[in-house]
C-alpha cells in the first residue's frame, strides 16, 4: 500500500474509534416565540482557558476565560443556563457563547471562571446538571437554524478533505471546517444543512447503519 494512502486509512481507523460513541438525546422541544426555553441534561462537563483566551468564539464574541460563558454544540447563543456540580453541589450560571465540546461524552465546556465555582479546575471534569433558566436580555434565538453532523477530526488537511470526497459520494453537504487554538489546529468534518436538530438527529441514524457515527452541531 503506498505510504500515503496507509497514513490515511490510519488517521480513518482513528477517526471512527473517536467518533463511535452514539450522541446522546436532548430532552426540549423546539423553542417557539414568547415561550420559555425548556432543557435540562445531566451529562460531563469540562472547561477551557489559556489556549482559547482571545480567540474568536462562534457568535463573534472574543473569549474571555474571565468571564462567565461556555459553550454547547446546539443550544442557542445567549441562552443563561444553571450548572450544578452533582459532586460537591456546588452551582453556578453562564451564557452560551461558544460552541463545543467536540469531544465525545462531553456535554458543556466552561469558561475557566465557571469551572472555578464549580470546584472542578483541577479535576478538569465533572458531573453536571445543566438547565436553561432564560435567555440574555433581547436575545432569544429560534430553535430552526444550520445543524451539521460532525463525524471526524484531522490534524493533517489532506486526510481531512480524503474523508471529505469519500464521504461526498453517499452523502450530501458534505463540508470541512478549520479550528484552531493558540497552540493546535484540527480539521473537522461534517456533513449535512439540517434545519432542525431533530432532522440532524435523524440522519446520524441513518449514519449508524453505515457503521458510522457522529454528534450534532449548530453552525449558525
Amino acid at each position: 500500500m503506498p505510504n500515503h494512502l496507509k497514513k490515511f486509512s490510519i488517521a480513518f481507523l482513528f477517526c471512527l474509534l473517536f467518533f463511535g460513541c452514539a450522541p446522546k438525546k436532548v430532552p426540549y422541544p423546539p423553542h417557539e416565540p414568547g415561550k420559555e426555553i425548556r432543557y435540562r441534561e445531566t451529562g460531563i462537563a469540562s472547561w477551557y482557558g489559556e489556549d482559547f483566551h482571545g480567540k474568536k468564539t462562534a457568535n463573534g464574541e472574543t473569549y474571555d476565560m474571565h468571564a462567565m460563558t461556555a459553550a454547547h454544540r446546539t443550544l442557542p447563543f445567549s441562552t443563561r443556563v444553571r450548572v450544578t456540580n452533582l459532586d460537591n453541589g456546588n452551582k453556578t450560571e453562564v451564557r452560551i457563547n461558544d460552541r463545543g465540546p467536540f469531544v465525545p461524552g462531553r456535554m458543556i465546556d466552561l469558561s475557566r471562571s465557571g469551572a472555578k465555582e464549580l470546584g472542578m479546575l483541577g479535576a478538569g471534569t465533572a458531573r453536571v446538571v445543566v438547565e436553561a433558566v432564560g435567555f440574555a436580555p433581547g436575545a432569544a434565538q429560534p430553535m430552526e437554524g444550520i445543524y451539521a453532523i460532525q463525524v471526524g477530526a484531522f490534524q493533517e488537511r489532506d486526510n481531512a478533505y480524503r474523508f471529505r470526497d469519500e464521504l461526498a459520494k453517499r452523502h450530501p453537504h458534505v463540508h470541512v471546517v478549520l479550528w484552531e487554538t493558540h497552540t493546535k489546529r484540527f480539521y473537522r468534518v461534517r456533513l449535512g444543512a439540517f434545519r432542525t436538530e431533530q432532522e440532524a438527529k435523524g440522519y446520524v441514524e441513518k449514519l449508524q447503519r453505515e457503521n458510522m457515527s457522529g454528534f450534532v452541531v449548530r453552525e449558525d
